[in-house]
């Protein structure tokens, strides 16, 4: 009985853990748009990122977007075929509190913006920018929330199996400290940390959503570009 018990203990580790990578991937994924920015497109380009034309611009989000874009498909195929984990699966309807309730989130992501820009951000993104840079960096960031939300849904899955209990946000934890965190290191302290509670805050909209993958890139999208 002990060593059955034993088996399924490290059946469910295993697992778990596999999930975990599936996640830690996404975050790699991520993590490309640095290997190109500092590292290759400076070699290209014969200029630093701060130096670059606007086509140097586009090229740099077009590539970056077509890296994501290739990851995030392998990943929710990965997941699906071998793990059978059917991600975009829809979830249950959700309840009039619920949609209440992520509406106060993109209404507080909103606020934080707009204290940090000292504006409306899309508004001064597209008056900085122009339209032409302005479309992509907008597709960018739709790829973006792509692969960040794929870290919330490999994490919490990991942490369930592991832990049993699904009405925390693991996945938002997970994705705080790694995409979150990460932006300590490409700008600064205070963006980081507060990329940190922002990823925790989009791990409860996943579950808010009752784990459907659309309503929450939807809901998280609005989340992160207002």
């Amino acid at each position: 009985m002990k060593e059955i018990k034993k088996s399924v203990k490290e059946n469910r580790t295993v697992k778990g853990f596999d999930y975990l990578c599936l996640g830690l991937y996404a975050f790699a994924g991520l993590g490309m748009e640095a290997l190109y920015a500092y590292l290759l497109e400076p070699v290209i380009y014969g200029a630093s990122m701060g130096e670059w034309s606007t086509l140097h611009t586009i090229l740099h989000w077009s590539i970056t977007c077509i890296t994501w874009g290739l990851f995030a498909f392998v990943l929710i195929r990965k997941a699906e075929g071998k793990y059978q984990f059917p991600i975009l699966e829809k979830g249950a309807s959700m309840k009039r509190w619920q949609w209440g309730v992520s509406l106060v989130f993109i209404f507080l992501a909103f606020l934080v913006d707009y204290m940090s820009w000292g504006g409306f951000k899309v508004y001064l993104e597209f008056a900085g920018k122009g339209a032409l840079l302005f479309t992509f960096q907008y597709i960018y960031y739709a790829f973006e929330t792509m692969l960040f939300l794929l870290i919330i849904v490999f994490g919490q899955k990991a942490c369930e199996v592991w832990f049993h209990r699904e009405s925390f946000p693991y996945g938002g934890i997970i994705c705080g400290l790694t995409w979150g965190l990460a932006h300590m290191f490409t700008k600064d302290i205070l963006t980081g940390v507060l990329g940190l509670a922002v990823g925790v805050a989009m791990g409860c909209v996943y579950l808010l959503v009752n784990r459907d993958f659309k309503k929450a890139y939807v809901i998280l999208f609005l989340m992160f570009v207002l």
